[in-house]
């Protein structure tokens, strides 16, 4: 597989391969067949490996770091902190105190297995901690050698902005595919102009622009996307129109709207690295395969006249004010 190189000459395959739906969301994998996707992945040249410590919470490290035991010089790694998790079980708070960082990091060290992490995110922003601070204790972690860059998930340009002033960020991780369409407007020509790497997670649209989802009832009932709003009543309905459209297409190329999907977001820009989730073998290579898809400009811009904007928040409206926060 290619390579691209996000910000601070970070260079990694031009897809990753994210890992949370091994382990939570939606429906756990049996951890054989999960490390085996992870070995697949890597043999077909994807390097580059997303997790976090909220994944679980702490299990999917604990699984990616497993999978990556006496591999780790074929991994570019990336992990992600953001709150503290009650031993009791109650509700996780949002923490971004220099001291939590941290903390946070030893135990992600600890659970992967690894003495340093490639590409280390603030998965949210604390609202009551300056980035400012954040930052710091992040910079402090690279001076250590504990991480070697600084990533940033769910951030607008003015976060960032003052995040810069502390330490460069080489990665902006969010949401970006066919159905959400936010990041072109502000967030990548921002980042673009400051040589920010962008990392796009759910390029598939949590599954839905795959096709493989036709009704709430394909979905066991433990499924995250229950609660999501593009996946509830008229917006799910509505929502099919623009899988519809992509299937299309997909059809006159003899692929299927996933590659479709994926080959869209590899092709709007060589900053942009897409990091499709999968615990089937089937669909991990269907995902790889996606790269090697030819868009022509015409194509792109039919995708981008016919899908637009999905029907619905992308999260519930709590998550939704936390991302609202770091504008």
């Amino acid at each position: 597989m290619q390579q691209r190189t996000l910000g601070q000459g970070l260079t990694v395959s031009a897809m990753g391969l994210g890992t949370m739906g091994m382990t939570s969301y939606y429906g756990a994998a049996e951890e054989h067949d999960a490390i085996r996707v992870i070995h697949r992945a890597l043999e077909l040249g994807v390097n580059f490996l997303d997790t976090a410590e909220a994944y679980g919470p702490f299990t999917n490290e604990v699984l990616v770091g497993k999978a990556i035991k006496g591999r780790r010089d074929a991994v570019i790694l990336a992990s992600k902190f953001a709150w503290d998790f009650p031993a009791d079980g109650s509700e996780r708070r949002l923490n971004g105190r220099p001291e939590h960082v941290i903390e946070a990091c030893e135990g992600s060290l600890k659970r992967l297995g690894i003495e340093y992490i490639d590409l280390y995110y603030q998965h949210r922003l604390d609202p009551n901690v300056p980035i400012e601070e954040t930052m710091g204790a992040l910079a402090q972690l690279v001076k250590q050698g504990k991480i070697r860059h600084i990533g940033l998930s769910e951030m607008g340009p003015k976060t960032i902005q003052r995040a810069l002033t502390v330490h460069p960020v080489t990665a902006i991780q969010t949401e970006y595919s066919l159905w959400e369409r936010g990041p072109e407007s502000a967030i990548l020509p921002f980042l673009r102009t400051k040589g920010i790497g962008f990392v796009a997670y759910s390029p598939l649209g949590r599954g839905f622009l795959t096709g493989q989802i036709k009704s709430m009832q394909d979905l066991p009932s433990s499924d995250f996307r229950h609660t999501d709003p593009r996946f509830q009543g008229e917006n799910f309905t509505r929502n099919l129109s623009v899988v519809e459209r992509v299937q299309e297409l997909a059809h006159t190329k003899k692929a299927t709207p996933g590659q479709i999907a994926l080959a869209w977001t590899l092709h709007k820009g060589n900053d942009i690295v897409p990091i499709p989730g999968t615990k089937r073998m089937q669909y991990l290579e269907e995902n790889i395969a996606a790269a090697a898809i030819d868009l022509s400009a015409a194509d792109i811009a039919h995708l981008d006249d016919v899908t637009g904007q999905a029907q619905g928040e992308r999260y519930h409206a709590a998550m939704m004010r936390v991302i609202a926060n770091a504008e």
